[in-house]
């Protein structure tokens, strides 16, 4: 479904629309700030996380929304941070 337009803004908003649509997390990929990584950034798939409130659990660890960099389904970018 590479029409999808994401009603929300925040990037929490866009991955549980995605979620609660049932559009496949697997096309979901999210750019993530990681200093100390090849250009401060990892990419995870959607289907690798799962959504909390103020942060998203990647394995073990938690990442708060604002380091969501990134966020494409299906090829096409739906959520971009502005840079400061």
């Amino acid at each position: 479904m590479a029409d999808f337009e994401p009603e929300g803004r925040h990037p929490r908003h866009i991955l549980n629309e995605i979620k609660w649509r049932g559009l496949d997390m697997e096309k979901c990929e999210i750019d993530v700030l990681h200093r100390g990584a090849p250009k401060d950034k990892i990419t995870i798939r959607a289907s690798e996380i799962s959504l909390g409130r103020s942060f998203f659990t990647y394995g073990e660890t938690m990442i708060p929304y604002h380091r969501i960099l990134r966020i494409r389904y299906d090829g096409r970018t739906v959520f971009v941070r502005e840079q400061r």
